[in-house]
This record gives C-alpha cells, structure tokens and sequence, in this order.
C-alpha cells in the first residue's frame, strides 16, 4: 500500500522500465477488472503531430465558459505530474494519486507475471485518469488527448463523441516509421464507427487516408478549408484575430492569446469539434462564450513569454512541423527583432533538417544539454548544425545567462527544443 504520494509517483515512473508496448490488449484488461470506468464517459480524443494539448485548452476554456465540468488527460507535464489529470485546469489531488495507484497496482502485479506481461507507465496513467473521471470527478465532458501514434495508444480504448487530428507530420519515427502515410495511418486509428473527424490536417495524400478511413468507418469528416475554415485572420502584438465559418454557424470578432498561425489552425480545431457538440450533442454555447473562452486559452511551454526585459521566450518545439510553425510565428511577429536562440533536443532526432527552418530568421544558436535520459549533448548538436553562428554550452543555466549578457536593446531570447528542457527552463526563470 501507498502511504505517500511521493511513493505512489515513484512508482509510477519505475514502470518507465517496461518501454513502450504499443496494443491495447493490458488496457482491455485492466479496465474489465476495473468494472469498466471508461463507459461512464462521455469523451473527445485528439490526436495528431502537434497542437493537441493546445486544441484541448481552447475546448476546455470555452465548455468552462459554457458552464460545462470539463475533465482533461494530457501529457507531459510542465510543471507538476498532477496537471496531467485534470478537471477545469485543476490537477486531481494528492490523495486521489495514492488511492487509485493503491487500486491499480495489484492489478498491474497481476499482469507482470501473465502473458500480458507488465503494464506500461502511461497505460496506468490512462487508467488512473479514466478512474479519476469515471468513479469519482464525474465531469461533463473529458477530452482526452492521445500519447503516440493512435492506433495502438492507450487512450484509443475510449469511443467518443467526436475525434480530432490536428496535423501530420513526423515525430516519434522511431516508433511509427518514416514514411509519413504510415504515421497518418497510425494516427488515423482513432477513427471510430460513426464517430466523426475534425481534422486541420493539410498534405493531400494524408487528406486522402483520412477521407478514406471516414468513409469506411461510415462517419463524417470535417476539414480545415474544406466544411470549415478561417476567414479575417491578422496577428498583432495581443495575439490571434480571427472569424470561423462552418455549416452550422459563424463566429466573427474571436482572439486568441496564444501567437501564430498554426494556433489559429487549433483554435478552428477545437471550435469545429465544439460546433458539432452543440448541434448534435446539445451543447449550449453561445458566441460571447467562445469569445470569452478562447480569449483566456493559454498553453504554457507553447510560444510563451516570460520575460519582457530582455524579452524571453519559450517554445517547446521538438519535431520539423513544430519548428516550421515556430520560424513563421517568429517572422510574423518579430522580424525586425535580433533572435539569439538556446536549443536542447532528445534522442534520434535529425536535427539539421529540424533546425533549418529557423536559421534564416535567426542571429546565434547555443546548443546545451540537461539531465534526462535521452537527452543528446550539446557538443554533439553543436557538430550536427551547420549555421555558422553557433556554439555550445554543457551547462544550460550558464548558457542563458553568458546569451542574456551578449544581448543588445533589441534582442529576444528564444529557449526551444524539446518539451522536458523548457519545462525545466521554464520552473527555473519563474522561480
């Protein structure tokens, strides 16, 4: 038995030994035991390459406006394990952790010694979340967002009301393949019976996988530019304005805080879904809630400010479509700016095909490090990057502070790379 939460954690984090185990078949079992909490549920599910835990935000803070109980599943955290799980952007509580840990981990002892083998860490995080909701926070709506892939995630147990994928792009290639139709056709595993897509998605060919794939499942797809689309759309210094159009209605005089194209794209997402909810589902969500709502949708760790003197920000952009979305924000934003840029990455990351697309909105790149398993050395991305104004740090608190002190009267500090280096970074400049 769990007596502490620290204890319930650790736990938690020892079964990242086990890897990752795509299949569902550990998933089917342990909520049969369970009595089957995901059934209670009344769910959305988001998938995609990038701008899934955005998409959430913009659902929740609009339902929340609406008067709705919403219940959120994301990953990974920036600050605290509990936001993960979450109802109203409030973190389940402490005591809740150690109760369901106590009651899923016999069952994952159960499981380690049959042929199921053990459970993965975030397929008992999937389950502690859909217990949370289902036994005992009992919100109106969850929405939940996948972890990887699709087809075989852990959340791909639920049948929901609604299916979102953002974009399609290329992450996670050493666990879904290399070929962009083979990652689509992962994602696009969540597509359910009847259920239908809301997809910003805009390559042709996966355009094409995901009409297909509807169609089989005998459901309805709705596309960015196709049955809904942004219209009026400018950026300034407050953020996103725009109007959305779909078959059921138009929104004019929308803003979003959060800055960039690509969060215009999610916020048409997380309305398209929102629109189908209302018409369908009876939803009451009237115009000046979603303006309300979206006003106050923030995501931190996505194109977040948090410093204006010298200004610093942080971007949590870890794949090409990522960095793409993150040069044209910059260019959109803040192109008369001098940019110095801090840079950490994970893994088997190409990073010169990564990075490329800042480089010619850009002044110098540092490369540094952090404590994380896989996180590569700055030495080693400083060999991998052929800009020619770069050099590297091993020390990333160093790195920020010799860049702050280069820094002239028009400078900005971009911190990018992978979302476990600006969770860091971030807890430490706002401490």
């Amino acid at each position: 038995m769990f007596q502490s939460y620290d204890e319930a954690i650790d736990w938690i984090h020892s079964l990242l030994n086990h890897g990752i185990k795509p299949g569902l078949e550990r998933m089917e079992w342990m909520l049969e035991q369970l009595d089957h909490p995901e059934r209670r549920l009344k769910t959305v599910h988001v998938g995609g390459t990038n701008g899934k835990g955005s998409t959430v935000t913009y659902m929740r803070t609009v339902l929340e406006e609406s008067g709705y109980e919403v219940g959120t599943f994301t990953s990974p955290y920036i600050e605290s394990f509990t936001e993960r799980i979450a109802v109203n952007g409030k973190p389940i509580n402490e005591e809740d952790i150690i109760a369901l840990c106590n009651r899923v981990q016999p069952l994952v002892e159960v499981a380690s010694v049959s042929p199921l083998g053990s459970p993965t860490e975030f397929e008992v995080i999937t389950v502690i979340a859909l217990m949370y909701f289902g036994t005992i926070a009992f919100p109106d709506l969850v929405l939940m967002e996948v972890g990887l892939g699709g087809r075989l995630d852990s959340t791909n147990i639920i049948h929901p009301l609604v299916s979102v994928i953002t974009n399609v792009g290329y992450d996670h290639t050493h666990i879904l393949g290399s070929d962009l139709m083979q990652i689509a056709y992962e994602k696009a595993g969540i597509i359910k019976s009847g259920v239908p897509l809301v997809t910003t998605a805009e390559k042709e060919e996966v355009l094409m996988l995901l009409h297909e794939t509807t169609k089989s499942k005998k459901t309805k797809i709705y596309r960015l530019n196709e049955e809904f689309s942004i219209v009026e759309h400018r950026g300034d210094d407050e953020g996103e304005h725009f109007s959305f159009e779909s078959p059921y209605r138009k929104l004019g005089d929308l803003h979003i805080q959060m800055k960039g194209e690509h969060q215009v794209k999610n916020a048409g997402a997380a309305l398209m879904a929102l629109e189908y909810l209302r018409v369908f589902y009876g939803l009451h969500i009237e115009q000046d809630m979603v303006q309300r709502g979206l006003a106050r949708a923030a995501w931190p760790g996505r194109f977040e400010q948090l410093n204006s003197n010298p200004p610093i920000i942080v971007d949590g952009a870890h794949n090409p479509e990522g960095v793409e979305s993150l040069a044209r924000t910059l260019q959109q934003h803040y192109a008369k700016a001098k940019i110095h840029v801090i840079f950490s990455a994970l893994g088997d990351k190409d990073i010169e095909s990564m990075l490329k697309p800042l480089y010619p909105h850009i002044h110098a790149i540092t490369f540094t490090t952090f404590d994380f398993p896989r996180a590569i050395s700055a030495e080693n991305l400083f060999q991998r990057a052929t800009f020619s104004r770069k050099s590297y740090d091993e020390d990333w608190r160093r790195a920020i502070e010799t860049t702050i002190e280069q820094m002239g009267t028009n400078d900005l500090l971009l911190i990018t790379g992978s979302l476990y280096f600006v969770s860091e970074v971030r807890y430490f400049l706002k401490n």
